[in-house]
């Protein structure tokens, strides 16, 4: 068997990786021989990968070679984020009173992948607790942008983003409850999906076992990957339910088809206009879609302020009650994010009733919605990619991050499935829009991002190292 450079084999995406190991052009472990030395060489410059799990995942590659065995994922490295389990290695939370947590057994989005061939090569960074829009805590340090390292790389789930982005693994599995995948691949020029909440399952062997009524209908785990169509594959993977996860259900992969391809363009949103880049990203995609015999039209979502509140509202009242818990553990720059976070969340007065009944409400007006546009295009950002610890500013912060996620907390608040694919760099930094769709329709999502994607130039692998990244 000739052997791939190394360089070759880490430009590959998942897909492409799994194929040329089932024709037996490429070893499990050559290819991730591959990626250690890629994790080697890059990681100094961006310290995305805590825990490099080399002799692990090498043992894997071996048994995968000797069993000549099959599985969709079957030689692809994969990294995970440290807030999931992992067996043998400390599930942190980015947190140092947690730096010695070691899990008994894998959290199901892990054993899945495991299960279908994929090699465990390495754990990543995070924000402190999750709870920030950028990957910094005070255990592990700060995950730098590849492209420029004074911006945000965004977060939480920003080390998986900046692994997959430079070429570390073609696979990263974090979580989202407030854009935590999505912001960090537009931030890190990769994709990502959020599905539908419900659809990947989530169990803990290691407190907090059970999340409160925010974690509990906006947090979904879910993968970031170099192509749309290895976000197709690796969700064949982690759907479905699991006993572990009572919230968790079997639901179809692919539903009926719309009477008709359309999909609505989001280039206004309530507050000041959107950054002239992430207008013309939205608008380039819709002419993809049109080109492609789509009915592509500008059209407002329902109410995306009002579900942006109603979003802030149901979190406060999880902080607040948290917020005693927590306060020993975190560091005092997050404690008053969060505190923050809390007032601005409260500043409206709605009781948790109504909070609640709002959530119902709007998730019946967007259900709507979707019955005419099958599809929604918009920004992933609504702001440009901000300078690192921005949204600490005591003033500017929550300011900038009620801006910038205002077309992302839609699909956290009310389930919806939502793709971030990249579409092109705008002054040297990652351009991206977001596909929604309908509860459980990812495939629409799929169907429109699979359009876009086709037409948009490759970003990614990008090598940090040295002052200007380029693409390659």
């Amino acid at each position: 068997m000739a052997s791939a450079p190394d360089g070759e084999v880490v430009a590959c995406d998942a897909t492409e990786l799994a194929a040329r190991v089932a024709r037996g052009e490429l070893t499990c472990r050559a290819v991730v021989e591959a990626h250690l030395s890629r994790i080697e060489a890059v990681d100094p410059a961006v310290n995305a990968v805590t825990v490099v799990l080399a002799e692990q995942a090498l043992l894997a590659a071996d048994a995968a070679d000797r069993s000549g065995g099959g599985g969709p994922l079957r030689g692809v490295p994969f990294t995970v984020k440290e807030n999931l389990d992992c067996l043998g290695a400390p599930t942190t939370h980015g947190v140092r009173a947690l730096r010695g947590a070691l899990p008994y057994a894998d959290a199901p989005a892990v054993e899945r992948l495991k299960a279908a061939g994929a090699l465990l090569i390495g754990r990543t960074n995070q924000s402190e607790m999750g709870l920030r829009l950028c990957t910094d805590n005070p255990l592990r340090g700060r995950t730098r942008n590849p492209w420029d390292a004074a911006r945000t790389v965004g977060g939480s789930s920003g080390g998986d983003a900046a692994a997959v982005a430079t070429g570390m693994a073609p696979l990263g599995l974090g979580n989202d409850m407030g854009g935590s995948l999505r912001v960090p691949a537009h931030c890190a020029g990769v994709a990502a999906l959020k599905p539908t909440t419900g659809r990947v399952p989530y169990a803990s062997t290691l407190p907090p076992f059970d999340y409160g009524f925010t974690g509990q209908v906006m947090r979904v785990d879910g993968p970031i990957a170099r192509s749309v169509r290895d976000l197709r594959r690796v969700l064949g993977v982690l759907a479905g339910r699991d006993r572990r996860d009572p919230r968790s259900v079997d639901a179809p992969l692919v539903g009926p088809p719309p009477d008709e391809r359309c999909a609505a363009l989001v280039t206004r949103l309530p507050g000041e206009p959107l950054p002239p880049s992430a207008e013309r990203a939205v608008v380039w995609a819709g002419e993809r879609l049109a080109e492609a015999g789509w009915t592509v039209e500008h059209v407002p979502p329902p109410e995306p302020e009002r579900t942006q509140q109603v979003w802030g509202g149901l979190l406060a009242l999880d902080l607040a009650a948290q917020l005693p818990s927590l306060e020993p553990f975190v560091s005092p720059a997050l404690l008053g994010h969060l505190r923050r976070l809390i007032a601005w969340g409260e500043q409206r007065g709605d009781s948790p009733y109504a909070l609640h009944v709002e959530r119902s409400r709007l998730a019946r007006a967007w259900s709507g919605f979707f019955d005419a546009w099958p599809v929604v295009i918009g920004p992933t950002l609504a702001a440009p990619i901000w300078p690192v610890d921005a949204d600490l500013d005591p003033v500017e912060g929550l300011p900038l991050l009620d801006r910038a996620t205002r077309f992302v907390l839609p699909a956290n608040l009310l389930g919806l499935p939502a793709v971030t694919l990249p579409v092109g760099l705008d002054d040297g930094l990652p351009q991206s829009v977001q596909v929604m769709a309908d509860l459980w329709r990812e495939d629409l999502c799929f169907e429109a991002a699979e359009v876009i994607e086709r037409a948009a130039p490759r970003l990614t692998p990008v090598d940090p190292r040295g002052p200007a990244p380029r693409a390659g």
